[in-house]
């Protein structure tokens, strides 16, 4: 079960005839694995990684530190559930430590993100205070190293 999850979230594009050849197992009773996980909503998407430096339309990343005060009988679940409903908003995390809420936003330009903090997230009425960080650069994504070029392993022959 567990294995069965481990290898999707590693790559979505296995088929369930592929799992089982892996793991040893019938495909029907993967197949029926993987649709009864969606069902419980344990698997909540399939995901393709892209390394957008490679292309010619790069968006600007940022993660947003937010101090925010708890909805009182709701805690943080009504902010971050008002937060992550903004289209620019890819993850919204609650966090221990010196703030509360990271959220990590894309866009296209750092001005545009600049405005959507200034217009959208700081005016909230639970925001505290805000901390943006840009991503300069992505090195790896839910364990995929991205630009990861094999090493050149041939000797060198001179004449």
């Amino acid at each position: 079960m567990k294995k069965i999850l481990e290898l999707l979230e590693r790559d979505a594009t296995l088929t369930a005839e592929q799992i089982a050849v892996m793991l040893g197992r019938d495909a029907a009773n993967v197949a029926a694995q993987i649709k009864e996980f969606e069902e419980k909503n344990i698997i909540v998407g399939y995901k393709t990684i892209v390394n957008w430096e490679s292309t010619d339309d790069e968006p600007v990343s940022a993660m947003i530190e937010l101090k925010v005060t708890p909805q009182r009988g709701e805690g943080f679940d009504e902010v971050a559930k008002r937060i992550y409903q903004y289209e620019e908003v890819s993850s919204v995390y609650l966090m221990s430590g010196g703030f509360d809420l990271t959220v990590i936003i894309e866009g296209k330009t750092m001005k545009e993100v600049a405005l959507f903090v200034a217009e959208k997230l700081a005016p909230m009425e639970q925001v505290l205070s805000t901390a943006t960080h840009f991503v300069l650069k992505k090195y790896k994504i839910d364990g995929v190293i991205l630009n990861d070029k094999p090493e050149d392993t041939r000797e060198v022959i001179s004449l």
